[in-house]
């Protein structure tokens, strides 16, 4: 006799995911690339805008990471406890991570340091730079969730034997 019934109806609401969480490798991704690209958006800053300018690009990065960083914390938290939660903390943890991008932006905006151009440029330019970046890194493979597994370079004994063969 069979514990399980065949004709039992089962919610995707009522799943949940137990295996890995892509989502925090695609962060740490995401805040590498964010790294190669910051100094060159702290030049750009400082050349216009000068110390204040590097001081509010910086502030806007560390803004961004966080961000990318809570979002993947949201995904890789509440999937674990069932896919409805979620998918609600994805779509109210938008707006939640929204209001807290302007409540950092409002907390330091009588400050002496702060110059609003580099601040918001970067704030936008660095969100939709680092996820058309990432593009070209995720898998849209149900095999490779998450990366694009690395290409391995064949050594020189591989290649030698593969044109001795031809």
């Amino acid at each position: 006799m069979s514990l399980v019934d065949v004709d039992a109806k089962i919610s995707i609401l009522s799943m949940r995911d137990t295996g890995p969480a892509p989502e925090a490798a695609l962060a740490r991704d995401i805040v590498k690339h964010g790294l190669l690209a910051s100094p060159i958006l702290l030049a750009v800053s400082g050349a216009l805008w000068g110390m204040d300018g590097v001081y509010s690009c910086a502030y806007a990065l560390a803004i961004v990471f966080c961000n990318f960083g809570l979002a993947a914390a949201l995904v890789a938290y509440t999937a674990r406890i069932s896919y409805a939660l979620m998918m609600g903390s994805m779509m109210f943890g938008y707006l939640l991570r929204m209001g807290l991008v302007a409540v950092a932006v409002f907390a330091v905006r009588n400050f002496d340091w702060v110059e609003f151009i580099p601040l918001g440029v970067t704030i936008i330019v660095a969100h939709l730079g680092l996820l058309f970046w990432e593009m070209r890194y995720v898998s849209l493979s149900l095999a490779y969730p998450g990366l694009k597994p690395r290409k391995k370079s064949k050594d020189k004994s591989t290649q030698q034997s593969e044109s001795a063969t031809r």
